[in-house]
């Protein structure tokens, strides 16, 4: 059950993440409530997960995840260009995250 809370938990820090880039500094009410709610929501998660998941790899994969998906929004929805050396590094930060569970 930790695993996939932190895997949830990932995701909304990839939330909280692009919330916080649309708020332009909290002057936006909706993206800043968004990302309040998202980064409540994916630290407690986190918390949650570290009760049994050792510290070192959870928060790598919490990290892991919200960059990988907080990239990927980017380049498809936000403007950052798309490049096969863009791709290639964010699959690899996707293949640490998994090696990482795979030998915890």
């Amino acid at each position: 059950m930790s695993w996939i809370v932190l895997i949830a938990s990932g995701v909304l820090e990839a939330v909280w993440a692009t919330a916080l880039g649309k708020s332009q500094g909290f002057t936006k009410l909706w993206p800043t409530v968004i990302f309040g709610v998202g980064l409540i929501a994916s630290m407690g998660g986190l918390a949650y997960a570290l009760r049994t998941i050792p510290v070192g790899t959870g928060y790598a994969v919490w990290v892991g995840i919200g960059a990988s998906l907080t990239v990927i929004y980017g380049m498809t929805f936000g403007g950052e260009g798309f490049s096969l050396v863009r791709a290639l590094l964010v699959l690899g930060i996707v293949a640490c995250v998994i090696g990482l569970k795979l030998t915890h």
